[in-house]
């Protein structure tokens, strides 16, 4: 064979390689560059899905806020127009429990009893008659359950919560619900 020859087929065979080469090593540039631009707008999409959701998070909390001020002075108002809307109870005036509803069965102190207005009389441990109740202390059980059912009238502000007035005796016991433990009392109501 000649030398001509024998370069054609050289130059042939690397033609039919060399070309679906090339062709493949461009297609493979193009992907990687193809996949570039689409990791960098996938990363500018959620960059932007990001702050859209911190703007409607921050704005959330904008409306939580809002609404939460609004119920504060809903109640607020609410709490206000009870207090004057109820009669008061008064230190001075001794009879300041004739008429109401839930001093109907009341008949002045008895000996061994107490008296809370709405439950009526209820037996006492002879060792709690007279006893006086101090903030710090513990309420019994048995004697947890008569809740005073109107602390307006008496010019108490709402318990917190965990919290509930008591009737204890003479006495409103501002107690811990699940402890008994006495928060504050108010001594010699009637």
């Amino acid at each position: 064979m000649n030398r001509l020859t024998k370069a054609a087929v050289v130059a042939l065979a690397l033609a039919t390689t060399a070309a679906p080469m090339m062709a493949q090593a461009q297609d493979h540039r193009g992907d990687r560059r193809e996949w570039r631009q689409d990791r960098r707008n996938d990363h500018r999409e959620w960059r932007q899905d990001r702050r859209d959701d911190r703007r409607e998070w921050r704005q959330d909390r904008r409306d939580d806020r809002r609404d939460w001020r609004q119920d504060r002075h809903d109640d607020r108002r609410e709490w206000r127009q009870d207090q004057r809307r109820y009669d008061r109870w008064s230190r001075n005036d001794h009879n300041w429990w004739r008429g109401r509803s839930e001093f109907r069965d009341y008949r002045g102190a008895r000996n061994g009893y107490w008296y809370a207005p709405g439950h009526g009389y209820y037996r006492v441990e002879p060792r709690y008659y007279g006893y006086r109740w101090r903030t710090g202390g513990y309420l019994p059980s048995a004697y947890r359950s008569y809740y005073v059912d109107d602390p307006y009238f008496y010019n108490l502000r709402p318990a917190p919560r965990g919290y509930r007035y008591v009737h204890a005796g003479n006495d409103i016991l501002l107690i811990a619900v699940a402890t008994g433990l006495i928060a504050s009392v108010l001594n010699d109501v009637y």
